[in-house]
């Protein structure tokens, strides 16, 4: 089959373009899947750069990293085996399935929940891995995966399009979650136009919460048929001045963040007495300054999310199944044009996500 294959942490030239690489095995509780299509995420960049390290301390950028400490070169902390296929956001057809699979599962369209769990004990989140990290993913036209790791999906939509919102909306979903957003909030959300950040704009505005993004202008309209109430500059000259004069007040309940970096304090002091920040990201720089006095004399709860409740997944099918979000697909990729998908997908002149389309290659 054709594949994408990671060689090693490193740049772009570190993943292999295949055409004979081996279809997996199935084991007895794994499903085999025809990959229809297959969604970028910074998850991929920042594990095969390296960025995960606490040995980095600068903003992800797409590149190798001189100084990464091989004890900790992924998200969980612990090394990768390589070679290794990426990709976790898979849509495809179910083509065989393992002895304690579900025979109903044949010839289904489903898409991926990428948290791997020890069904056992489904929310320790000490036993979790990650799809396409710390076993093979989607980049490839076929790929395995724990039969309870999958959602069939009944939509008109297209692979490529359902194939944008595992990872980003369940990320998102999480975040809010973290953060009990409901009707009553104001959200503010930084890096509005990215794939978690367009997904926080319809999720937060599905619970019915006020929304706020923060944006390239260039990305002002897109984002505001996503359902964004208001929007600002990506890095605003006077945010207290901006959101008086939007909102009628200065401050807001939450701060959903997946940026970071040197703008961190100012938007921690844009949250009211009682605010809460949830951050899932930081794409700008994860070393931050934080004054404790905004912290704990402003009452302000900070939650980080990354693992997800199970149900967080399943309810993400409803979501889609009734129409109640809607795909933000920037564009499309062929396995063969990989390193340019993910190069645009690191320059960020997208607004939602950008997809490889595996089938028919």
């Amino acid at each position: 089959m054709q594949a994408i294959v990671l060689t090693g942490h490193g740049g772009l030239d570190a993943l292999v373009h295949h055409t004979d690489w081996p279809v997996p095995e199935i084991g007895e509780n794994d499903v085999l899947i025809k990959v229809g299509a297959c969604g970028m995420n910074n998850t991929d960049v920042n594990t095969r750069s390296g960025w995960y390290s606490k040995a980095v301390s600068e903003a992800t950028t797409g590149g190798a990293y001189d100084t990464v400490s091989d004890e900790d070169p992924t998200w969980g902390g612990a090394p990768i085996e390589f070679p290794r296929i990426q990709g976790a956001d898979v849509c495809g057809t179910v083509v065989a399935v393992g002895t304690n699979a579900n025979n109903e599962l044949m010839g289904r369209r489903v898409i991926t929940d990428n948290w791997l769990r020890d069904w056992d004990n489904p929310m320790n989140r000490d036993s979790t891995g990650y799809f396409g990290s710390e076993c093979d993913g989607g980049y490839a036209q076929y790929t395995k995966i724990d039969y309870r790791n999958v959602g069939v999906i009944n939509s008109d939509l297209s692979d490529a399009e359902l194939a944008t919102f595992s990872c980003s909306y369940t990320t998102a979903e999480g975040m809010l979650t973290r953060a009990n957003v409901d009707a009553q909030d104001t959200v503010l959300i930084t890096g509005a136009s990215g794939g978690v950040g367009s997904a926080l704009i319809q999720l937060a505005k599905r619970r019915g919460a006020t929304v706020i993004g923060l944006a390239a202008e260039s990305k002002h309209l897109d984002l505001k048929q996503l359902g964004a109430d208001f929007l600002l500059p990506r890095t605003p000259e006077n945010i207290t001045a901006d959101l008086k004069r939007l909102t009628g007040k200065d401050k807001v309940s939450v701060l959903a963040d997946i940026v970071g970096g040197d703008a961190f304090p100012t938007l921690l002091e844009t949250l009211e007495r009682g605010g809460r920040y949830t951050c899932s990201g930081a794409i700008a720089g994860p070393m931050v300054e934080l004054d404790l006095r905004t912290f704990y004399l402003h009452d302000l709860t900070l939650t980080g999310s990354t693992v997800i409740p199970p149900h967080i997944f399943t309810d993400l099918i409803g979501y889609i199944e009734r129409g109640e979000i809607r795909p933000a697909l920037a564009a499309t990729y062929a396995l063969k044009d990989f390193h340019a998908g993910q190069q645009a997908f690191i320059d960020k002149q997208h607004m939602g996500n950008i997809v490889i389309q595996v089938d028919g290659e």
